[in-house]
């Protein structure tokens, strides 16, 4: 990516927004509880943010700024990946001016960091060499965006298709700061490109994902009362920051989050990822739901047998994380596609945990009571079960 010097710094100062996710199972396979999480106001200044926000419609200094073969390629790669097209079109802005630049490595060759084509892709990271034939056995982020078997770093609709799988792969679009990034490792790099997405979208916002902006009421489908507490307390440290050995309150490390969910449903695990990892029973890929964790090889240190980080399963594809301290705050992220998943358990199936479940005060005892609950019954007048699974 480019390597030029940073310009004045600008800081983007935008009220994150973003549309309120309802994410339902099915009711027709199991009860489910309907757990609405607003992160307390005084803590962030107020609650009640409007979280109906679009960027799909464009600005007059988008229209104005980006040609249009570019701005249809954004938006055409962009939902097709899953990545705002205004935060693809920024970097694509900030890299060459949307292929406009007359810099080396624009439209032949490479610059001095070795980066070509209008989204400035190492020609390393791009697959090994500029123009490559697709299918290809390169491991790069090589990609034939106008179908003419041919994936060319210098070809907009190929350079703006790997862009959005490299921004999709490092954490777009729930961390957008993480993913930018990586694209270009300068924290100025990553405020100028969400100032220029800002001012892209008609709303002047860069579109969140609702469950990472703490102003923003969170829906999810708890399959039990159990879990519906367990992931209250969880939820409601979004946007608090990642402390190693964090257990609270004001910050959490990856496990310390998850040890302090189940304590405050009144179960006791363990507090480390190391001991975390064997406690819980081994669930198939698949298989998991809320409140379940999922764990990872994160790197020297670590393996498949001794895994290194964990996060807590809030919804089908989500999690919740306090990945590390340069990753930014405690938020729900993508885990499906994110590699080195060692595996998933469910701590509540541990012996330990069965038994501390009977002892708990709960008017319908323990969670092998059946029985669907409605989010408008009270917190704890009963437990809504999937078959066999507390």
């Amino acid at each position: 990516m480019n390597a030029a010097t940073p310009q004045a710094k600008s800081r983007l100062s935008w009220k994150w927004v973003a549309a309120l996710l309802a994410v339902a199972l099915p009711m027709t396979l199991f009860g489910s509880i309907v757990l609405m999480t607003p992160l307390p106001g005084a803590l962030f200044g107020g609650g009640g943010a409007d979280c109906a926000v679009d960027v799909g419609d464009l600005s007059a200094t988008a229209k104005e700024d980006i040609p249009p073969e570019y701005l249809a390629l954004y938006k055409k790669h962009g939902q097709a990946i899953g990545v705002q097209w205004n935060v693809l079109a920024a970097v694509g802005k900030r890299e060459t001016d949307h292929g406009r630049s007359d810099l080396p490595g624009v439209k032949t060759g490479t610059n001095e960091a070795g980066a070509a084509g209008p989204m400035q892709f190492l020609i390393s990271t791009w697959g090994g060499r500029a123009q490559i034939p697709i299918p290809s056995e390169f491991n790069g982020y090589a990609s034939d965006g106008d179908d003419d078997g041919i994936a060319d770093v210098y070809n907009p609709a190929d350079a703006i298709l790997g862009a959005a799988k490299m921004l999709k792969r490092n954490g777009a679009p729930d961390d957008l700061r993480k993913a930018i990034f990586v694209y270009n490792r300068a924290t100025w790099y990553v405020d100028q490109v969400l100032e220029i997405a800002a001012r892209y979208a008609a709303s002047g916002q860069v579109g969140v994902p609702p469950e990472n902006n703490p102003d923003c009421d969170f829906t999810v489908a708890a399959p039990s009362e159990i879990v519906a507490k367990i992931l209250d307390y969880a939820l409601e440290q979004r946007g608090k920051p990642y402390r190693w050995g964090g257990t609270g309150p004001d910050a959490y490390d990856c496990s310390g989050i998850i040890y302090m969910a189940y304590r405050n449903a009144g179960l006791s695990i363990p507090r480390t990822t190391f001991g975390q990892w064997p406690f819980g029973e081994k669930i198939e890929p698949g298989d998991e739901q809320a409140g379940d964790l999922v764990f990872f090889n994160s790197g020297p240190g670590t393996s498949a047998t001794n895994p290194g980080h964990v996060g807590m399963i809030v919804s089908p594809g989500k999690m919740i994380e306090a990945r590390c301290t340069l990753c930014g705050p405690i938020k729900v992220t993508t885990y499906q596609d994110r590699i080195g998943i060692v595996g998933y358990t469910r701590p509540l199936q541990n012996p330990d945990v069965l038994e501390q479940l009977k002892r708990l005060p709960l008017a319908a005892g323990p969670p092998d009571v059946g029985g669907t609950v409605s989010a408008s019954q009270s917190r704890w007048s009963g437990l809504a079960r999937r078959p066999g699974v507390p």
